[in-house]
């Protein structure tokens, strides 16, 4: 019989295809306010996302279970974390696969002019059936697209960065007025924010575990790789951007990649930059979509949620977690069809980006509790991943705004219907 497990290169590739998305092509437009203060906010991001990586690598070689987060919550805290952390962490990733499917539409509207509302949702519609079609098919043939939209990723992630360098220009650096006066630990708060989107899914390939060939081996090196991968890759592009563009010009860039390509490059060069970011954002997200059927398959399986949700068809792929995450992802892309609404899905990540800081936090002090639990004397080495983790994720959110955190412990909240109408129900029974 033919195995539907995933090796290594898949998983890799599903550990960089849902970090590196929409969020490269945006943050150096994001960033340019922040002048240097940016570089800084990267290598504090991703300091924090190795030691993040590095948390989920050991405790999935410790719980190599399907469904992530969840999981090792759960194994800590008992079955109540669990189920908040899992249905956290499934209702954000709906979140995520929004703003990449508006992104990647956005980036092909060269190919088919300007359309009204209704055109462009129909094709973020489609684009989103498709996807959610070849998942049906199975988590080898997803892993297999991710790999090659991967390959895909990095030859212009690459090539067009070298070529920015070579007009680098440190002067193009400036913070804005409006961010000088804030207190520096403010504006680093703030910039570590911003760039730890785009290595949100690390974790991702936890969630599959169940379908991963060897996993407590495979998945921990995948993510640490991919992770310091993903890292060089965006530090290296957002400098080449940053250092091509006037920062002032830039922070009111639509495209930053286009108009790089057009000063670096020149001619036509933007069909091609915008060809790249629509296949950049449709790995992204396949592995967003594979991702959310595995979240809701781990958490049926362990029983926080309806029994339904465990079924697998021939290719055992979760068919009714694809379809109903899918279902939960199109009332957002309606509710985004307008100008005005669109525009609102920047501050909405704001929030999930938050709302993945509440369940990484949540598994790095569950990291720390099981280890002590399984070990007289705990290794200093699994105490410095574990407070470097604990100590990003809890300075992050407490330069977060009281607004955000508020809007951001929604995502949490909304879980609770279904935890008091089924999930205590079924435990009376």
């Amino acid at each position: 019989m033919v195995s539907r497990k995933i090796g290594f290169w898949s998983v890799f590739a599903l550990v960089i295809g849902s970090q590196i998305g929409s969020g490269v092509l945006m943050l150096p437009a994001g960033l340019a306010p922040y002048g240097l203060f940016s570089l800084a906010g990267w290598l504090i991001s991703s300091c924090g996302a190795i030691a993040l990586a590095l948390v989920f690598a050991s405790l999935c070689s410790q719980l190599p279970h399907t469904g992530g987060p969840h999981v090792y919550a759960k194994a800590a805290f008992g079955p109540m974390a669990g189920f908040f952390t899992g249905w956290t962490y499934w209702v954000i990733s709906w979140v995520s696969t929004t703003a990449v499917i508006v992104a990647c539409v956005g980036y092909l509207t060269p190919f088919f002019g300007k359309h009204t509302i209704g055109v462009l949702l129909t094709i973020e519609l489609t684009l989103l059936l498709v996807i959610t079609l070849l998942n049906l098919k199975g988590v080898k043939a997803a892993g297999r697209a991710e790999f090659v939209l991967t390959l895909l990723k990095f030859i212009p992630l690459v090539i067009l960065p070298l070529a920015a360098l070579y007009y680098f220009d440190s002067a193009n650096f400036v913070i804005d007025a409006s961010k000088a006066a804030l207190p520096t630990s403010q504006i680093l708060g703030q910039v570590a924010l911003l760039t730890l989107w785009g290595f949100i899914g690390l974790e991702s390939a936890t969630t599959p575990a169940g379908s991963v060939e060897t996993p407590a081996k495979t998945i921990p090196r995948a993510i640490v790789l991919g992770t310091l991968c993903v890292a060089v890759l965006y530090i290296v592009n957002s400098v080449a951007i940053m250092g091509l563009i006037p920062g002032q010009e830039l922070m009111h860039s639509k495209a930053p990649y286009v108009d790089a390509t057009q000063r670096a490059l020149g001619g036509q060069w933007h069909l091609l930059i915008s060809l790249v970011a629509a296949i950049v954002c449709i790995g992204t997200l396949n592995a967003w979509i594979l991702t959310s059927g595995q979240i809701v398959l781990g958490l049926a399986e362990d029983g926080l949620m309806p029994r339904f949700f465990a079924k697998k068809n021939r290719s055992e792929a979760p068919v009714w977690g694809l379809i109903v995450s899918s279902l939960g992802i199109v009332p957002l892309l309606v509710l985004t069809a307008s100008d005005s609404l669109a525009k609102q899905i920047i501050t909405i990540i704001d929030f999930s980006v938050v709302a993945f800081l509440f369940v990484y936090l949540i598994c790095s002090v569950g990291f720390l509790k099981l280890f002590m639990q399984q070990q007289a004397r705990v290794a200093i080495r699994y105490w410095i991943i574990g407070l470097m983790a604990i100590g990003f994720c809890g300075w992050v959110i407490y330069e977060t705004p009281l607004k955000t955190l508020g809007i951001a412990s929604l995502f949490v909240l909304s879980g609770l219907p279904v935890y008091l109408l089924w999930y205590r129900r079924k435990k009376t029974i």
